[in-house]
């Protein structure tokens, strides 16, 4: 993706040219010349347009914290660049490498949640019924671009600051699909709004997507909590303007955690790589004489959950170098105090759903 101007205008014809195979695609699938599967138990599907940075991962998150308590939940995801193919069940002994870090992540988190990997969720999701025939819904991590299933509820999720309306389609942009694909969705999710969004800027998104009239809306924000020490939850980091910190994080936006930490701390130093980035040794060396030319001793280095679960791939080297990396771990909030009405939207598509 080219964020200046010159390099959009020379991507566009590619632009194009990707338009026209996606286009093509979605057609098929529309006319049934392509098929597509539904399934006879629920399934939820939560993605985007763009390439990452909306916040899928911790909006499945809440959507398990809501339904764990009632229901048996199944999360799956394609584990992007893990190192192992086809079908698998995420164990919490497994490694970013293996199954991926979101589904790592989800596996840390909810250890008595089934959550499996696979490059197919047409596969995916009648073998995790057969292991698990006792579950009662599934999620779909990332898979609004995957219509070989159909979901009963497609919930799509933007950022606040690169709504899809505003987007070009790769490589010039960041859009996986033309805006119009949207129209699938039955929910759509503004996501990583500030702290002081208001009713006119909400009224001024509505208009901007032109969903129809039978598509729910929503605003979300991050809630971060007291960061903890990678090996030991127990042991915490106080957050306050003078604790000095560097960020070390490989997400796909990091401009909303930058700006919170700014806030909250003295972020000193920010080292970022690209989304999903598997640290080799010589980065772990190198992050190490950043953090080691600090002049303040003091410093503590904040990460994500998700990059967590890449950096443990490195445990000795952390552990032997007392490398102090704390984990930052967020959750989702409904904005207006719309969050009873989202949880009783998801509550009654499971209560009314039919084969």
């Amino acid at each position: 993706m080219i964020d200046n101007i010159i390099g959009r205008i020379i991507l566009f014809p590619f632009s194009v040219l990707y338009g026209l195979g996606v286009s093509t695609r979605n057609v098929l699938y529309d006319l049934g010349i392509l098929r597509a599967t539904a399934f006879n138990l629920p399934v939820i599907s939560v993605g985007n347009l763009a390439i990452g940075g909306t916040g899928k991962t911790p909006h499945i998150e809440y959507l398990i914290r809501l339904l764990r308590e009632h229901i048996n939940v199944a999360v799956l995801s394609r584990g992007y660049k893990r190192k192992t193919k086809g079908f698998r069940l995420v164990s919490h002994t497994d490694t970013a490498e293996q199954v991926g870090d979101e589904p790592l992540q989800f596996k840390f988190k909810f250890r008595d949640a089934v959550v499996a990997v696979s490059e197919s969720r047409m596969v995916g999701v009648p073998e995790i019924v057969k292991r698990y025939p006792q579950t009662q819904l599934v999620l779909l991590d990332d898979a609004f671009q995957h219509r070989s299933v159909i979901p009963g509820l497609n919930i799509l999720l933007t950022d606040y600051h690169r709504v899809y309306t505003d987007d070009l389609l790769l490589p010039a942009g960041r859009l996986r699909e033309y805006p119009s694909a949207a129209e699938r969705a039955n929910v759509v999710v503004v996501t990583k709004c500030p702290d002081d969004l208001d009713q006119a800027a909400k009224e001024s998104y509505r208009e901007k997507l032109k969903l129809n009239k039978d598509q729910r809306l929503f605003f979300s924000k991050y809630k971060y909590f007291e960061p903890y020490y990678l090996y030991g939850f127990e042991r915490k980091a106080e957050l306050n303007p003078n604790t000095k910190v560097m960020l070390l994080s490989a997400i796909a936006n990091v401009d909303y955690l930058e700006a919170y930490l700014e806030r909250k701390s003295d972020l000193v130093q920010t080292i970022r790589f690209e989304d999903h980035h598997f640290f080799t040794e010589r980065e772990m060396h190198s992050i190490k004489e950043i953090y080691d030319g600090i002049e303040d001793p003091n410093t503590i280095i904040i990460t994500t959950e998700k990059d967590a679960t890449r950096l443990d791939l490195f445990r000795s080297f952390l552990l032997e170098n007392n490398i102090p990396i704390f984990v930052l771990p967020i959750e989702v909030e409904i904005l207006f105090g719309d969050g009873p009405i989202f949880d009783g939207l998801i509550k009654d598509f499971l209560i009314n759903f039919t084969v």
